[in-house]
């Protein structure tokens, strides 16, 4: 394969993830060390020979094969995996865990920025821009303090259960029916999964 071939998998695939990660070029570059203009030079096409070191760094950050991002194109490679197998060929999304009492002054972060600050979980599935919230204190009737609810950030499906934060309480609560941020309630997300701690 040519290089400038390798070069425009590479600018595509860099896009691609960007946006079905949940990432922005900044948190690209702020966890992997590279460059703004390093970056910006690639997806614009002013460089035809790329670093290996920054082609590994690049991957690294989006978990994805080293050498499969200069030569697969990942929008169809997903597309084809997920609808062969929604589970067997799936990597795990690396899911960052905020306690309860850290989870407000972080909704503004991104991923890839909590990814680095907190511990991790993994979560099989198509979802993205996840966040995985640690309860202390019960959700009466449905959570108890250790429960760990996995969180599609910012979205609010009709059909999907979500964690909503009263800013008058400072608690959090489930609803069922859409709901969107007010003076009161601040929509955290859809709850993808929850996992239980039965050591209580």
């Amino acid at each position: 394969m040519h290089r400038r071939e390798r070069t425009e998998y590479l600018k595509s695939n860099i896009k691609y993830l960007i946006k079905s990660r949940g990432e922005t070029q900044l948190s690209l570059c702020n966890a992997s060390g590279l460059t703004r203009t390093t970056i910006y030079n690639i997806l614009e096409g002013k460089v035809s020979n790329v670093q290996q070191s920054t082609i590994r760094k690049i991957s690294d950050f989006f978990g994805v094969s080293y050498e499969e991002i200069e030569t697969v194109d990942f929008e169809e490679k997903e597309i084809i995996d997920s609808s062969i197998s929604p589970q067997g060929n799936m990597n795990p999304a690396a899911v960052p865990i905020l306690k309860e009492s850290l989870l407000m002054i972080n909704m503004d972060k991104r991923i890839g920025e909590l990814a680095i600050l907190y511990p991790l979980t993994y979560y099989f599935g198509a979802s993205y821009n996840l966040i995985a919230v640690l309860l202390e204190n019960e959700i009466k009737g449905m959570y108890e303090v250790g429960d760990l609810l996995i969180i599609q950030k910012g979205t609010s499906t009709d059909d999907k259960e979500k964690l909503v934060y009263d800013r008058q309480t400072k608690k959090l609560f489930i609803i069922n029916e859409p709901c969107s941020d007010s003076d009161r309630v601040f929509v955290v997300g859809d709850i993808i999964e929850e996992r239980f701690n039965d050591s209580v």
